[in-house]
């Protein structure tokens, strides 16, 4: 079906796996331009909510008339799905994606990966795990294709779960949620704080990882900036590519994030990574 607003074709529910009796789904905002490059798109949501279709008008299309093909994905939500179980959802449809490349007309060689919030943190594991076998999962099948991505767009999500999981005594008492405990399947809160520590992004990036573009909002209060700054020094220390972006008076989730100057510089930093 077309988007009238954007004039962007839309394949909706396509099948991408079945993980116990139970499919998974993605869909396919189609770029008219010829050759436009690929990128997965993972939602936020405290890892507790969300899905594919609820950023389609306001984001994934406008970013498709840019000039980029999204393919917006479903995976599994806490608490009946305790990562790394989200994670390997994710590989599975990067690699569902290159074995279907021919049947979908879409070039795969090279992948770029977008999430926002706890999508955004996903999604940057997604790129900075490639080949741990404890994270890669077999999500669909198709093992003989690769789950790399090569260029990461990272908006307002969480880069190091064990500093944002350890919060003192007042603050457990004041933040309405714990969005980390119910990711890992973890009550106890040292023991949150211990596992936590084990999946910083921090404590993965190398020389080896792809481009990142960082954004967030010096106004969110839901995830701090200091997180995506971190994530980004750390990055520029190893020897990788990273762009930061702070964007002025944006809170979480802002939609100064969908607008039209933000999207279209995202979709020509994306354009020109996978090319």
């Amino acid at each position: 079906m077309a988007d009238d607003e954007h004039d962007i074709v839309v394949e909706r529910d396509l099948v991408y796996a079945t993980v116990d009796g139970a499919e998974l789904h993605l869909d396919i905002y189609r770029s008219a331009g010829a050759d436009a490059p690929v990128v997965l798109y993972a939602h936020g949501g405290g890892w507790i909510r969300g899905d594919k279709a609820e950023d389609g008008a306001k984001r994934l299309g406008a970013l498709s008339a840019y000039g980029v093909t999204v393919v917006s994905v479903d995976y599994r939500l806490a608490p009946h799905a305790v990562f790394p179980q989200q994670l390997h959802d994710l590989k599975g449809a990067v690699r569902w994606l290159r074995a279907n490349a021919s049947r979908l007309r879409l070039p795969t060689r090279r992948l770029g990966i977008w999430g926002s919030s706890a999508g955004a943190y996903l999604g940057s594991l997604l790129a900075l795990s490639e080949g741990d076998i404890a994270l890669e999962g077999a999500v669909g099948g198709n093992l003989d294709q690769s789950s790399a991505v090569q260029a990461v767009v990272h908006w307002f999500g969480p880069a190091d779960l064990g500093s944002s999981a350890a919060r003192s005594e007042l603050e457990a008492r004041l933040v309405p949620f714990r969005f980390e405990a119910d990711l890992l399947g973890i009550s106890d809160a040292a023991e949150l704080t211990e596992r936590a520590r084990g999946f910083s992004l921090l404590s993965r990036v190398s020389p080896q990882a792809p481009p990142f573009l960082i954004a967030h909002g010096d106004r969110d209060r839901i995830v701090l900036s200091s997180e995506s700054l971190s994530l980004h020094h750390a990055l520029a220390h190893a020897g990788a590519r990273s762009r930061f972006e702070l964007l002025a008076n944006a809170g979480h989730e802002d939609a100064e994030f969908d607008s039209a100057p933000t999207l279209a510089s995202t979709a020509a930093w994306l354009r020109t990574m996978l090319i």
